[in-house]
């Protein structure tokens, strides 16, 4: 047998020779998987040697785990191992010399080693306990040692997965992941192995297939149905290139680095053969770090393009379920929330359906994704959207109603991004789809930068964000056409990278665009001097003298009108927010709001205090409180403690309503409910204000259960006092008969629920319809944090039934999360709620996924 340094030594010189061989010029995407094989071929040989060096017992084995398992060694991954021991375990100080002498040993070689010792009970018992560890082990592969025990291992290990269970835990894994990195592939540093649209994802699916057993590769997947031959040809293409791009990276920057750092950017491209300087000594339109990054880019947006249709596809087969579909017209259904195309080939037959989808996506509520079918069938349809396509008048009248709708458009965006629906029809769009910015402002390309200003735009002037954006939010509110916001944002940006001024270029696409799609002049001239003029205001407000009147009155002459001042300040600030998480702070939203305020009184206008459909509201409930003799000034107390969200979220007949009942109840030591026949002509209204706690809002829910009342919407409030002003609409059966009645019995008991206190109780347990049963729906919880990270955002869509807000508002009291704000909206049989809640336990990603777990749980059937 070798000595062990020469077993070293001649281990750290193949390597070296393999390692150099990932940066020549013969390695390509094709053979990068090979390469990754010999790597993991000559760490098991060396493994295979000081196994049988520490003299491990016959009837134990050493399986591969991870990465290695899959055969997938890079050169600065660890080496993850099992030592599979017996049943029983042979136990004694002798066992544990050899382990200890093997592990030793393999540091000794330099094997960067990760090892566990197990056995095969405590293997199950550890899966069964930790997702991590059940993946690890489910690419497990025999390096060397007892074939009988690894075979009874991989029996019993395939016997106890519970492929639903499974999936479902590495998808809220997965979720996890990807808001770590904002849900986005186009960070300017990627991290190609965890980034959304990277390797990680890849594996996912395959975890998701094997755990099904489904497949254990992209052929297979594509012969059992789940992916098309061109699509299996395209996933094992961008996971090559992902995987040479991580290579060179280890091989480049000698350590585990699985990002695309700066730093390393231009050494990677260059050993791709790009290059930033032409062989006559110009320099290229593009850098080569550029040029690398574009490409892999469009790697990481394929992935996640195929990955999506794949998860679906698998999700299906795991969970089979009767869809209902649900027809939205003669082109579209409604399948479990998700659009459904009629045929495979519709876009094909009728290629004005490519924009319709979007379009449909925005006009029905409830829709919350695409269907796989639908999302390979604009895969395939990307070759339609040609010239003519973007000349076609319908397909720009279509486009501009998509702009135009009033709700589901950032999201109709995304899509149409993800999906490359959007770069085809808006060609300026495409040219800068993964296209970086190199500066330490923007953390996002500029596509995603563009996309975010859009989300930030259309936030303003959605009562949920108003937190977010007050003063903003309060412009809005006056707002005529946001449309044109919107257009701005998507244009403001759309001519970097081409050389000169990219405000000037905008400007002029956008013109371009107004004039093919018949804008309206003044709308075009507003829109084109905002994407000309985006950066002004920033840098006026951060870089010149607000106290100076000369900056000032040269501002107002530059804007020319509070219209023009008011928008450019909602995209300023959309922008600001745009670039990066970091960059906003109060003190520049301070300088852009003294430079408004300012500069609105220069041009003679009126101090934007409030917006017009705001103070509208304030003063209709004027007149009501004095119609029905309540004492001047009043109210003045009740509404110091509330904010914009309050008054944007509730008509003056509810502003009046409650302010008659507390403006002397302003800070009450006891609950006060107060209920009326609703206005909408069905069922009851219920006030409740009380001092806010985490499990006030559980509480009333609690009452509303067990009364048997079923909640059709909630607006919950927390004022400025600390005091909670909900309002919820509730019905019942027989209702109609008996209002006063129930009336009374609602603003006494439940004062007496909230003022009770104790352990919340149990959710009531109702009989399921047979609609539901017939047509099950998987539920979907998301939880990711707002725009200041101060408050998250719980989305939840999941089959109706009766006492679900409770179930949901207890499992949140469980978990000490206080709701801030709740949207419910009832779908027929599915209910899409959103909530803002916030809450200590929030703070850690193993209790995040804890709650999403027991929300799905709790909602599933």
């Amino acid at each position: 047998m070798n000595p062990l340094h020469a077993l070293r030594d001649t281990y750290r010189l193949e390597k070296a020779a393999l390692v150099a061989a990932l940066l020549t010029p013969a390695m390509q995407k094709r053979n990068i998987r090979q390469a990754l094989h010999q790597l993991s071929a000559l760490t098991d040989r060396v493994l295979c040697q000081l196994w049988e060096r520490a003299g491990l017992p016959a009837g134990a084995a050493l399986l591969a785990v991870g990465g290695y398992g899959r055969a997938q060694l890079f050169p600065a991954s660890d080496v993850d191992v099992l030592v599979l021991l017996p049943e029983p375990a042979v136990a004694g100080s002798e066992l544990a010399g050899q382990l200890e002498q093997f592990i030793g040993s393999c540091w000794d070689v330099g094997l960067e080693i990760g090892s566990s010792v197990r056995t095969v009970a405590e293997c199950l018992e550890e899966s069964e306990r930790d997702v991590t560890v059940q993946t690890a082990l489910l690419e497990a592969r025999r390096i060397c040692g007892s074939l009988a025990l690894i075979e009874d291992f991989t029996r019993q290990y395939r016997a106890q997965m519970d492929p639903r269970a499974f999936m479902m835990a590495k998808t809220l894994e997965m979720r996890q992941r990807h808001n770590k990195f904002e849900n986005t592939p186009y960070a300017l540093e990627p991290n190609c192995k965890e980034s959304p649209g990277g390797l990680r994802d890849l594996h996912y699916i395959m975890w998701l297939a094997r755990a099904a057993g489904l497949g254990n590769s992209w052929r297979e997947l594509a012969t059992n149905g789940l992916a098309t031959e061109l699509e299996a040809q395209q996933l094992e293409a961008n996971e090559a290139l992902l995987s040479l791009v991580r290579a060179r990276l280890h091989a480049i920057s000698g350590r585990h680095e699985d990002r695309l750092v700066f730093d390393l950017q231009t050494a990677v491209a260059e050993s791709f053969g790009f290059q930033s300087v032409a062989p006559d000594g110009q320099r290229l339109a593009l850098r080569a770090s550029e040029t690398l990054m574009r490409e892999y880019y469009w790697a990481a947006k394929a992935v996640t393009q195929l990955c999506h249709i794949l998860r679906l596809n698998i999700e299906e087969r795991v969970s089979p379920a009767s869809h209902e579909l649900v027809p939205l017209n003669e082109r579209f259904f409604d399948k479990a929330g998700m659009i459904e195309i009629a045929s495979d080939d519709l876009y094909e037959r009728h290629p004005h359906a490519i924009l319709e989808t979007f379009l449909v996506y925005e006009t029905h509520v409830g829709l919350t994704d695409l269907s796989a079918r639908t999302l390979r069938a604009l895969y395939h349809a990307r070759g339609l959207m040609d010239s003519s396509f973007r000349h076609d008048p319908v397909n720009r009248a279509t486009f501009l109603k998509i702009l135009k709708q009033p709700s589901g458009l950032t999201h109709a965006m995304r899509l149409m991004n993800q999906t490359s629906v959007l770069g085809r029809y808006l060609w300026p769009f495409r040219r800068i789809v993964g296209q970086m910015q190199h500066d330490l402002f923007h953390v996002y390309t500029v596509d995603q930068h563009i996309l975010m200003v859009l989300r930030n735009m259309r936030r303003f002037f959605m009562a949920e964000h108003a937190h977010e954006y007050p003063m903003c939010s309060q412009l809005a509110g006056g707002w005529d056409k946001p449309w044109l916001l919107y257009l701005a944002a998507l244009f403001h940006d759309i001519g970097k990278g081409r050389g000169g001024d990219h405000s000037v270029i905008g400007a002029v696409e956008v013109k371009r665009f107004c004039r093919a799609h018949g804008i309206d002049r003044a709308d075009a001239a507003l829109v084109e001097f905002l994407v000309r003029e985006h950066l002004t205001m920033s840098q006026v407000a951060q870089k010149q003298d607000l106290a100076d009147p000369e900056v000032i009155t040269a501002f107002a002459q530059r804007v020319g009108t509070e219209r023009r001042l008011t928008a450019l300040y909602l995209l300023t600030v959309a922008d600001i927010r745009g670039t990066s998480p970091k960059v906003w702070n109060a003190w520049k939203g301070k300088l852009l709001e003294d430079l408004y305020r300012a500069t609105l009184r220069v041009l003679g206008g009126r101090a934007p205090d409030a917006a017009a459909e705001i103070e509208s509201r304030k003063r209709e409930a004027l007149v009501q409180l004095a119609l029905s003799a309540q004492p001047f000034e009043s109210h003045r107390k009740l509404w110091d403690t509330l904010d914009v969200r309050y008054f944007m979220r509730h008509e003056a007949a509810d502003i009046a309503w409650h302010a008659r009942h507390l403006s002397r109840n302003v800070g009450a030591s006891h609950p006060i409910v107060r209920a009326r026949k609703s206005l909408a002509g069905e069922g009851l209204q219920v006030l409740v204000y009380a001092r806010d706690r985490a499990d006030l809002f559980a509480r009333i829910c609690s009452y509303f259960d067990r009364a048997g009342f079923s909640i059709l919407d909630a607006r919950v409030h927390t004022a400025g006092n600390g005091y909670a002003l909900d309002t919820f609409q509730i019905v019942a059966p027989a209702m109609q008969e008996r209002y006063r009645e129930l009336m009374n019995l609602v603003e006494t008991e439940l004062v007496q629920t909230i003022e009770r206190g104790g352990e919340l109780p149990e959710p009531t347990q109702r009989r399921v319809s047979r609609r539901v049963k017939s047509f099950p729906m998987v539920p979907r919880v998301s939880l990711c944090p707002d725009e200041k990270a101060q408050h998250w955002l719980l989305s939840i869509s999941a089959i109706d039934r009766a006492g679900l807000l409770y179930v949901v508002a207890r499992i949140l009291a469980r978990h000490r999360l206080s709701v801030q704000l709740a949207k419910v909206s009832t779908l027929g049989e599915r209910v899409e709620d959103t909530f803002l809640v916030e809450g200590a336990q929030l703070q850690s990603n193993a209790r995040q996924i804890a709650i999403e777990t027991e929300l799905i749980e709790a909602l599933s059937f």
